[in-house]
């Protein structure tokens, strides 16, 4: 199970006991802050994305969109999602638990981190199943997904600071 290959990976610096499973669904953005008790915005979701023959996963907000002329401007070509099955074919974890962790090492995925999650202190990303999380600071989630930079390629979560 992804979950098990997330919690694994967690061990590697102690923190498998924070991975958190819960009896209810936490596929969605919205599902999840229920699950975990928070305000949408602070799951971090992750979107998969098809990149020449590889793919990009972008962690963002759970109240941001990609915007489409900035993701074009950053990775020069348009957002096309992946599909549930190429999900699991680049990133080994199904839909509603794809998360930045245990990635396949030659799977040809590259994570970025949007500047969305910047405003808070801790997030919510998935922990690799559609019922599980792992609360991390911004720092902590970049350091372990390997993130390859912070960017900015999401819109509609600005105007909740204004």
């Amino acid at each position: 199970m992804s979950i098990d290959k997330v919690r694994r990976f967690f061990a590697e610096y102690g923190r498998e006991k924070d991975v958190l499973e819960f009896p209810v669904s936490s596929a969605t953005v919205e599902l999840a802050a229920v699950a975990v008790g928070v305000i949408p915005a602070r799951i971090a979701k992750t979107l998969s994305f098809k990149v020449g023959d590889g793919c990009v996963l972008v962690v963002a907000a759970g109240d941001a969109k990609i915007e489409n002329a900035k993701y074009k401007a950053q990775f020069k070509t348009k957002a096309k999602m992946l599909t549930p099955e190429e999900a699991v074919e680049f990133t080994g974890h199904a839909v509603g638990g794809v998360c930045p962790f245990a990635l396949p090492k030659d799977g040809g995925v590259t994570v970025y981190t949007d500047v969305s999650l910047k405003r808070f202190e801790t997030v919510f990303p998935a922990a690799g199943s559609s019922n599980s999380a792992i609360e991390l600071s911004c720092d902590e989630l970049f350091s372990y997904s390997n993130s390859a930079g912070w960017i900015d390629v999401c819109k509609g979560w600005q105007e909740e600071q204004e």
